[in-house]
């Protein structure tokens, strides 16, 4: 649960579900490319496949990999998909940034270093109310990547947190600098 620090009366309680998905692909409102075909095709390879509501393409979830779903009231913050989108961002960059990784953003959304993604973002936001969130990568098996085109993007690829410290960086340890980072950015108390 998060308390906003500006005021604002009658929206839901804010909320960040913190998880680590068993392998799956899921795919974002522009899913045209993804036939029944390609999902049978995905599934053979020992991941679940889903069809969601928010944007982007496709994208890998599975072990080693934080994914955080905020469902905010944006009306507690800034009613602004793109400044939600962009905060997200912050959040990720100033995490690998105390972690020593020069991360940044792209035209492409979501947190690189270099050309590689280290964070995918695919939000969903209906009267204000945001859902999905963002996924990044700390030690994840990243040959799941190698079945699909992450996002959607040709010739880029994707990297963690893991390979860029070349050590292992688990979920566990990533959590609570991630949740600073979110509280830093969003200007709010985390209880």
């Amino acid at each position: 649960h998060l308390d906003a620090l500006s005021q604002s009366t009658g929206p839901p309680p804010n909320t960040l579900l913190l998880c680590e998905h068993p392998p799956v692909y899921t795919t974002g409102i522009r899913q045209g490319p993804y036939p029944a075909q390609e999902e049978w095709r995905l599934k053979g390879h020992g991941a679940d496949f889903f069809r969601t509501d928010r944007g982007g393409l496709i994208t890998f979830h599975g072990p080693g990999q934080l994914v955080c779903y905020p469902i905010l009231h944006l009306g507690c913050f800034r009613k602004s998909v793109r400044w939600y989108v962009c905060q997200l961002e912050r959040t990720v960059i100033g995490l690998c940034g105390k972690l020593g990784i020069a991360a940044s953003t792209s035209p492409d959304t979501g947190v690189w270093v270099g050309d590689k993604k280290i964070c995918a973002i695919g939000i969903h936001c209906g009267r204000y109310i945001t859902s999905h969130g963002l996924a990044l990568n700390c030690n994840t098996e990243m040959s799941w990547f190698e079945h699909i085109v992450p996002c959607g993007i040709v010739g880029k690829g994707v990297t963690s947190l893991s390979r860029e410290l070349k050590r292992d960086v688990t979920v566990a340890e990533t959590i609570q600098p991630f949740l600073d980072a979110f509280a830093e950015e969003f200007n709010c108390i985390l209880s």
